[in-house]
């Protein structure tokens, strides 16, 4: 089966993101005849000069020059003042922004717009003075990598309409805070963990101008407020996805203005409520891998506005009543997944003349193809693109009917029942790109009027009983990708047709032919992302040895169970690819892995015991998944006899007795613990002599940096940025003089930088930032740091500039 993906609605509804995509494209304009004001541009200037930017993207900032014109900097028409900072890097982009944020801001008096949103300020909090911007009607901060807390007094900001600070992570213990905001009509806290602000309800649903709730993935659980709270009616899209609510939070039903609602990943257990079919302007409703299960409700039939419904991967079964005809607006509609959905389609689908996009998939449904194609041609001949009725019980032949659906580009009837010929109408589907009909029972020839379907990327009709001459027109088709034509009965040489064909991602052993490695990763955020359902006719690859699917978008599956059989891999990269839900343990039979990657996938672990039979892995990597619960995390790692790196930043790790005392094993050389909960360094790492790097930034270790570090000697780098430490820096840490990199930056050091500090010869980058407290004056024995490239000591009490000959290590 091929993979398939359904598109997503947009679930934002806000309009006031169509005027900030204007002010993008009005800035050369609105500031044509402005000169800005001079303390205005001096102000920004120092704001620039604390910034790291790396790619020059502020080049147009110089001194002299018309503010009003640097680029992302908006001044009012006619006052000349600095309206607006637009300053958002493209997402995972070499240009962001980091450094530290200048108070200087609060001389723009009249800043009404700030967007730092995907840059890189990872060594820094949100700065308070922030919550001062009184004028601030749009903040955007999200996925800017701000470490700590929000600060509460921008609470503060009583004229802001707009704040997003979603993809940073914090923790909220309440958002009291939040309350004073009465302009607010977007607010995003997605990925904040908010599982111990019980207040969120009461306090997000009073907002009196609030349009739009963004909260997944912010551990949010059952409470009994959702019983009753009093709420605004102003909402319109509420997003509570990736949380682990247990039923429908009965509160939201009062909100009868709502729009759009997201539940997806959420673990609801139970049928669909019947209150859904009183709100009656729902145009989004997303309840997909929800544990859903029963029927489908009428009343969901009776929304006649909605235009997106998912109630994919659930647990749903019975016939799909004819009220479906109901949903006249309906563009996207996704069963998919429930595997227990059955009878036939009704008639009624003639009435769904709006349906771009419907997923049937991986369900019983039965009956001819012909009568499902014709009552969906009585009505949405023009408007259907995607047809996915894979993995079900349909039967009958494909009609020249086909054909008529002039917009189709992604067909898929795999696993079925069809019989009979492929028609020779499927050359007047102009638009076919992607066309799966294997597993069936088709017969007769592939009609050469394929050759009219120059979009095709992929074409799977293996595993039927097609016959005749393989017809040589696919050479033809320049975008095809994929030509799967396997377990049929043709005749004659395709060798031709192979050459053409080129299979994206596929290596192939050199002398044997087998497929040995699929590379399939996406590029991170890209809208060439996979996604859909991945078959098991993956286990037939016998010497598949590397698979890599890392940054696709598999957000509506598990990780395949069946994964723990390929039993030949020594690669796997799932990383930042969308699974949902637990990861299955059988991964840990694959005897021969060396690496794998499963980070950004946010899975909670209970236990890691499933890892301790990898014994030849290497590599290890399961950033940001829930390990709060997995004690033995220490004792199944530090022993795998053959890794050398172990990754777990972001994994809720905390202190935990088995750190003092625990065999491990020597290899390990990367360790990677940062952003985690540690209250002081583990001392289990001590023992882990061989260690070359070491990650600790953003945990709360508070006190002072062990003298233990200095008996790994041969660390190359060691990163305690933001964790609380404090007292001096030792001496022991001045002796390792294999240490390239060096962070100690944001954290509470005192006292003087010592002389000794010229024995760290090999240090290249040494980060003392952000202590306040460091003093005295620089020792002379800077000038053996001969290969020092980077030095950052800003924000301390260094006096004086003491070095004899500066030039001896510039």
């Amino acid at each position: 089966m091929a993979i398939a993906t359904m598109t997503t609605l947009p679930i934002s509804l806000f309009p006031f993101l169509l005027l900030i995509r204007a002010f993008y494209f009005s800035i050369c304009d609105a500031n044509s005849n402005i000169l800005c004001i001079q303390s205005e541009r001096e102000a920004l200037l120092k704001f620039k000069n604390d910034l790291t930017d790396p790619s020059n993207r502020l080049s147009s900032w110089v001194e002299g020059g018309d503010c009003c014109k640097w680029i992302g900097v908006v001044c009012h028409n006619s006052t000349g003042h600095v309206n607006q900072l637009h300053l958002a890097a493209p997402p995972l982009s070499p240009s962001a922004l980091g450094g530290k944020i200048n108070p200087s801001l609060l001389e723009l008096k009249h800043l009404n717009s700030l967007d730092l949103s995907y840059n890189s300020f990872s060594s820094i909090h949100i700065p308070k003075f922030f919550g001062l911007l009184e004028s601030l009607t749009y903040l955007n901060l999200s996925c800017a990598q701000f470490q700590g807390a929000i600060p509460h007094n921008l609470g503060n900001l009583s004229k802001l309409q707009y704040l997003d600070l979603g993809g940073n992570y914090h923790e909220q213990k309440s958002l009291q805070w939040v309350s004073g905001l009465y302009s607010l009509q977007h607010l995003d806290l997605s990925g904040a963990d908010l599982s111990k602000a019980t207040d969120w309800v009461q306090v997000t649903f009073k907002l009196p101008s609030l349009l739009e709730l963004h909260l997944p993935g912010c551990s949010l659980e059952d409470d009994p407020s959702f019983i009753s709270v009093n709420s605004t009616n102003s909402l319109i899209v509420l997003d509570l996805s990736e949380n682990s609510f247990s039923s429908v939070p009965k509160s939201i039903f009062s909100l009868h203005g709502l729009v759009s609602i997201d539940l997806r990943f959420n673990s609801l257990d139970g049928p669909i409520p019947d209150y859904f079919g009183n709100i009656s302007f729902l145009e989004v409703l997303d309840l997909t891998s929800s544990h859903l299960n029963s029927s489908i409700p009428n009343s969901l039939y009776g929304l006649n506005r909605l235009q997106f419904l998912s109630l994919s991967d659930n647990e749903l079964q019975g016939t799909i009543s004819s009220a479906i005809g109901n949903l006249s607006s309906v563009t996207h509609l996704d069963l998919s997944l429930n595997y227990m959905l059955e009878g036939r389609l009704p008639t009624s689908l003639e009435y769904l003349c709006k349906l771009k996009e419907m997923d049937l998939s991986f369900n019983k449904i039965e009956g001819g193809i012909s009568e499902i194609l014709q009552s969906l041609s009585r009505c949405c001949l023009d408007s259907l693109e995607s047809l996915i009725m894979t993995n079900n019980q349909l039967s009958g032949h494909l009609t020249d009917q086909l054909g008529q659906f002039k917009n189709l580009s992604y067909l898929s009837l795999a696993q079925n029942k069809i019989s009979g010929p492929i028609p020779s109408s499927i050359g007047d589907l102009s638009s076919l790109k992607f066309f799966d009909i294997s597993e069936n029972q088709l017969n007769g020839q592939i009609p050469w009027s394929l050759e009219e379907l120059s979009s095709l990327k992929l074409f799977d009709v293996s595993e039927n009983q097609l016959n005749g001459t393989f017809p040589l027109c696919f050479g033809q088709l320049e975008s095809l990708e994929t030509l799967a034509f396997g377990y049929n009965l043709f005749e004659g040489v395709v060798s031709s047709v192979e050459r053409v064909v080129q299979m994206v991602g596929v290596v192939c052993h050199n002398s044997t032919g087998h497929v040995n490695q699929l590379h399939l990763a996406a590029p991170p955020l890209s809208p060439s992302a996979l996604g859909g359902k991945i078959n098991p006719s993956l286990l037939e690859l016998k010497h598949l040895n590397s698979l890599d699917l890392s940054y696709n978008s598999f957000s509506s599956i598990h990780i395949p169970k069946f994964f723990g059989l390929l039993e030949s891999l020594t690669y796997l990269n799932l990383s930042c690819a969308q699974f949902q839900g637990a990861i299955p343990h059988n991964l840990g039979n694959l005897s021969k892995l060396q690496y794998l990657d499963l980070g950004g996938n946010y899975h909670e672990q209970k236990s890691l015991q499933w890892v301790s039979g990898l014994y030849s892995l290497q590599h290890l990597d399961l950033s940001g998944a829930d390990l709060s619960k997995a004690t033995d995390w220490v004792q199944v790692t530090f022993k795998l006899p053959s890794l050398l790196e172990l990754h777990l930043p972001g994994c809720s790790l905390e202190d935990d007795p088995s750190f003092i005392s625990v065999n491990s094993t020597n290899s390990l050389i990367v360790l990677d613990l940062s952003e985690n909960s540690f209250s002081s360094v583990p001392k289990s790492i001590f023992s882990l002599h061989g260690l070359v790097s070491i990650d600790l930034r953003f945990n709360s270790l508070d006190g002072p940096i062990p003298d233990y570090f200095g008996n790994i000697s041969f660390l190359e780098v060691l990163d305690l940025t933001s964790s609380h430490l404090n007292s001096s820096i030792p001496n022991s840490l001045y002796g390792l003089n294999r240490l390239q990199f060096l962070s100690l930056s944001d954290n509470e050091l005192q006292g003087t930088i010592s002389s000794a500090i010229g024995n760290l010869s090999s240090v290249t980058h040494l980060d003392l930032s952000l202590n306040y407290m460091l003093e005295g004056r620089l020792p002379t024995s800077l000038e053996y740091l001969c290969k020092l490239k980077e030095m950052d000591l800003s924000y301390n009490k260094i006096e004086g500039w003491n070095i004899r000959n500066p030039t001896e290590f510039v």
